[in-house]
């Protein structure tokens, strides 16, 4: 069997299929989590089937070799980082499960790295990207209801024109759909896979706050602002206009899923920042959520809250945006000390 096929069948049975199964059940794993887990484990599969071992049999010297070789070809450290640690996960569990007699992976350290800052947007910044959401919208309303006055009662409505090119009555559905998530990323700090899973039902449980179902299937309420919960009830209005009230998803697609894909909703972000002069490598859905988390922090905002606004398990995480606080703290000695003058 190739290094190929060998790493395929491995990816559907086998002790691979255990680990990720336990991952599932015990440690309620994501469904991204999984498919992360999935392809370093093969990608590893591949490699020490190409020296003449089978996944489970794989010893140190052989994860070393493998480390090695990701650096030669040109990956950073984060990543290389990343497929050690699903290795290591991998041999523990074939350890605990007493599959081996020993953990060929316990030995070894993944490459250093520092923690680099989050990219932030300012608020400036944010305000016209979502601003500009907002006047996409107006501007296609007031070409429709040109066109409409135009024709007369009764009579045929020209297809609008934006520029040279003709808007659909689905590009305008699609702007308020942009507008809406782009309130909700900053307005909640959602993950994109939290924000396009959003079923219709969460924007209908409570007026001023939405249920959230987070990593490992863990559920917390999250406000909203008076802005985005504007934002919302507009494309709920534009959601049943349109024929979609049905749809259990609150973003509906025809796609597999059913809904908005995360690939989708970073486009739609990226072309927003287009539109809103905004350098579209700087914007990502990623991107908002540390701007809300940012945010808050800097205008006083206490870090556990935070944490538990962003679905952090745990407060290490949330403390990649202590540079903030560092230095609203340094502000708050300087502003408030009795002795800062002398």
């Amino acid at each position: 069997m190739t290094a190929m096929a060998s790493a395929t069948a491995l990816s559907a049975s086998g002790p691979l299929a255990l680990f990720l199964d336990m991952q599932a059940v015990e440690r309620g794993a994501s469904a991204n989590t999984l498919d992360a887990y999935r392809r370093d484990v093969t990608d590893f599969a591949s490699f020490a089937a190409s020296t003449g071992h089978a996944l489970e049999n794989a010893d140190t010297d052989t994860i070393r070799a493998y480390l090695a070789e990701l650096s030669s070809r040109g990956f950073k450290g984060a990543t290389v980082a990343r497929k050690l640690s699903a290795i290591r996960q991998f041999y523990r569990f074939l350890f605990a499960e007493g599959h081996r007699k020993d953990d060929p992976a316990a030995v070894l350290e993944g490459p250093r790295r520092g923690r680099p800052l989050p990219k932030v947007l300012s608020v400036v910044e944010v305000s016209r990207l979502i601003e500009t959401a907002h006047a996409r919208v107006a501007a296609l309303q007031q070409l429709v209801e040109q066109r409409e006055a135009e024709a007369g009662e009764g009579g045929a409505v020209a297809l609008p024109q934006e520029g040279h090119a003709k808007v659909s009555p689905a590009e305008g559905l699609r702007r308020l759909r942009v507008a809406c998530m782009v309130e909700l990323l900053y307005a909640s700090g959602l993950r994109v896979s939290e924000l396009v899973a959003l079923p219709s039902s969460a924007a209908r449980s409570r007026g001023e706050a939405i249920m959230v179902m987070g990593k490992g299937r863990k559920e917390r309420l999250v406000p909203l602002s008076i802005p985005a919960r504007a934002a919302m009830a507009a494309w709920l209005e534009a959601r049943r206009v349109a024929g979609m009230e049905a749809s259990r998803w609150l973003f509906p697609s025809h796609g597999e899923s059913g809904h908005v894909t995360r690939q989708q909703a970073a486009r739609d972000l990226k072309e927003l920042a287009v539109a809103a002069q905004i350098d579209p490598a700087r914007i990502s859905p990623h991107v908002l959520r540390h701007a809300f988390a940012s945010h808050l922090l800097a205008h006083g905002a206490d870090l556990r809250v935070v944490q538990t606004l962003l679905g952090h398990a745990d407060v290490a995480t949330t403390q990649i945006y202590t540079h903030v606080l560092d230095e609203r703290l340094k502000n708050m000695v300087r502003d408030l000390h009795p002795f800062a003058d002398e």
